[in-house]
């Protein structure tokens, strides 16, 4: 079990996972943007501990995918992705434990050319 919290502590979570499997960056416009570092678990995973009330949700494009935030700092906690709403993304970054800086195999998601963009 993980813990993760936003920069304020305002946001808490519990990630149901032991080790990270898959550690990736996107180059979407909005994660080029956040320039997170995430991990991705199944939605029951992924729990909400403390301060739900103060998460903002941002959609854009086709508004399907939701990207929360922290209404107080600011920092990007999760996400649950349009290729797969089954899933959250999170923050590596929120995990005390974890230096993003030290990390070594992050693969790269090409959220910029996404299959459901495609015609």
């Amino acid at each position: 079990m993980k813990k993760l919290i936003c920069h304020c502590g305002a946001i808490e979570a519990e990630i149901n996972v032991s080790t990270f499997e898959k550690v990736i960056k996107c180059n979407c416009s909005i994660c080029k943007r956040k320039g997170s570092t995430m991990s991705m678990v199944k939605n029951e995973d992924f729990k909400i501990i403390k301060g739900k009330e103060r998460l903002t949700l941002y959609k854009f494009h086709t508004k399907i995918a939701n990207h929360y935030f922290c209404s107080i700092c600011g920092i990007y906690t999760h996400h649950n992705p349009r290729i797969n709403p089954a899933m959250t993304g999170f923050n590596l970054g929120c995990i005390d434990e974890v230096d993003t800086f030290k990390l070594e195999k992050i693969n790269i998601a090409d959220g910029k050319n996404h299959p459901l963009d495609k015609n």
